[in-house]
């Protein structure tokens, strides 16, 4: 049955909304996501009738919340194949990436070398260049192709003795570019390197399941996921977890504390110091649980349905450039239109109502592997359609115009 994403929009209020006299075409999710209605009232409902601070508190409120932010730990583990003590709430995919680069660089030495991939978001390469600087890590990045997919050969070449981490995203949030992780993984392991991976993005379009990856470490953000910002997760193997230092200091995080002395506590507390983002948290879960209630192979083939009419319908369109070819990949198109500059696009297709992104989107490397200094990103979600798809074509093709 195909996935009817007319009827699923009644569950987003903003999708209602109009930009500029026109209906609003948000192609914008792969930046951040709208929120369905579930998860902007299981936060409402939190705030209202059940807050407090969680974990030490002993009165009503104070369990009630503790086992609402619990329970969505649970959910998020249930939805990626993990258990609860491997999950770790931080406050985005961002700092999940940071979390793992400090706590392994506490151990790595210079010359020590981190594999990476030119297709890397920003959070992906500046947390190993800190490591580079203060510590002489050596960054090496595997090439990607003209389409866009991940150098295989080079990839396998890269590997050596020095290599220590291996850190790549599952899915480019350029290019849409989705990666052969699992082989990658065990390639990485061969070679006796951890496996980091950026899920930002694939979480979103596909099922994750951690375990059959193999990953040593996975990260990704709640707002790209329909639910809140503010919120990320890392995934960390238990024996993995339990081998990083502490992130920061605080609360909760600690086993006991004296003047001569401090103990930590056992993972994932160790890395939640303070007070964690509780109300973010239980919204994540309400997304997990909304989303884990449709059918997720069917928005997929709707997603791409959609991206392929966006192709088809600019087929004939000499003056654009496209980044990001590579069989399989996930429905985002970045592009470029001759003559114009990727903000200027933006800003006209803004005043039909269509919402693009236009940028480097944090991955100034891939940018400058294509010879370009920003694009423009269009990207598809479950709650858009085909008269949105064919919206967009015509608005695109209608902004061209002003700069032939």
């Amino acid at each position: 049955m195909a996935f009817d994403a007319e009827a699923i929009r009644a569950d987003f209020p903003i999708l209602q909304r109009q930009v500029n006299g026109k209906p609003l075409v948000y192609l914008d999710s792969a930046a951040s996501a709208q929120k369905p209605s579930a998860v902007i009232q299981a936060m409402v409902w939190a705030m209202e009738h059940s807050y407090a601070n969680v974990h030490r508190g002993l009165h009503t409120l104070a369990n009630e919340t503790t086992e609402a932010y619990e329970g969505a730990r649970k959910k998020v583990a249930g939805f990626i194949g993990a258990q609860p003590d491997e999950i770790v709430f931080t406050k985005g995919g961002t700092e999940a990436i940071n979390l793992v680069a400090a706590g392994l660089g506490a151990r790595l030495q210079a010359g020590d070398e981190i594999v990476l991939t030119e297709m890397e978001h920003h959070a992906n390469i500046v947390p190993w260049h800190f490591l580079r600087e203060r510590q002489g890590v050596v960054l090496r990045f595997c090439p990607i192709t003209d389409e866009g997919a991940l150098d295989l050969e080079a990839f396998q070449a890269l590997l050596g003795p020095r290599t220590k981490v291996v850190a790549l995203t599952h899915m480019s949030n350029v290019l849409g570019t989705i990666n052969p992780v699992a082989d990658l993984a065990a390639m990485a392991h061969a070679a006796g390197a951890l496996v980091l991976l950026d899920g930002c993005q694939a979480i979103v379009h596909k099922r994750v399941d951690v375990k059959a990856i193999d990953a040593d470490f996975y990260a990704f953000s709640g707002h790209k996921l329909y639910g809140p910002t503010g919120v990320g997760v890392l995934y960390g193997k238990a024996e993995q977890l339990a081998a990083l230092p502490p992130y920061q200091g605080g609360g909760e995080m600690i086993g006991q504390v004296t003047l001569d002395a401090i103990t930590y506590a056992d993972p994932p507390h160790r890395f939640e110091a303070g007070t964690p983002p509780i109300l973010e948290a239980i919204g994540l879960g309400a997304a997990i649980d909304w989303l884990s209630g449709l059918d997720r192979l069917a928005i997929a083939e709707h997603e791409h349905r959609l991206y392929q009419r966006v192709r088809e319908g600019l087929a004939g369109a000499n003056w654009l450039k496209v980044l990001g070819e590579a069989p399989g990949k996930g429905a985002i198109l970045a592009f470029t239109v001759d003559g114009a500059h990727a903000h200027d696009i933006a800003q006209i297709l803004d005043r039909y109502g269509v919402a693009v992104r236009a940028g480097t989107h944090c991955a100034e490397p891939l940018m400058r592997r294509f010879g370009v200094t920003s694009s423009a990103r269009a990207s598809f979600a479950l709650y858009n359609t085909e008269r949105e798809a064919d919206f967009f074509v015509d608005a695109l093709t209608k902004t061209q115009a002003f700069f032939a």
